[in-house]
C-alpha cells in the first residue's frame, strides 16, 4: 500500500496559501507544497442556492504521507478564511524511491 498522498485545497489569496504552507512545513506535516495562483472557480454559494458565484482562487497542493492527513486537515480548518474549505487527498499509486524517501524524511526527521 502506497503511503504518499497529495492534498488539494484552495485559498482566497497567495498570502493565505503561503501562510498555510509555512505552518505545515514548520510542523513537518508535509515535505513540499505547490502554489498555483490565478485559478477561476465557479460554484453555488450558499449551498443549495441557484446563485452561481465566480471567484479567483489559489490552488495549494501539499505533498505528504497518508498518516499526516488528519493533522493537515485540522491545521487548514483552523487557519483558513473559508467556512467550508475544499480539503481532499489524492492517492499516489507510484512514486520514485528517491522522491518517496525525500518526502518521508521531510515529515519524520526533526
Amino acid at each position: 500500500m502506497q503511503k504518499t498522498i497529495l492534498i488539494y485545497t484552495t485559498c482566497e489569496s497567495l498570502f493565505q496559501a503561503k501562510s498555510l504552507s509555512k505552518i505545515l512545513l514548520k510542523k513537518r506535516l508535509c515535505a513540499c507544497t505547490n502554489i498555483l495562483p490565478n485559478m477561476t472557480s465557479l460554484y453555488r454559494w450558499p449551498p443549495k442556492s441557484k446563485k452561481i458565484t465566480e471567484s479567483k482562487e489559489v490552488v495549494l497542493l501539499i505533498k505528504t504521507l497518508k498518516a499526516k492527513y488528519k493533522a493537515i486537515e485540522k491545521v487548514i480548518k483552523a487557519n483558513h478564511s473559508y467556512e467550508t474549505p475544499a480539503i481532499f487527498s489524492i492517492s499516489i499509486d507510484q512514486v520514485s524511491k528517491d522522491y518517496y524517501a525525500w518526502i518521508e524524511d521531510g515529515v519524520t526527521k526533526k
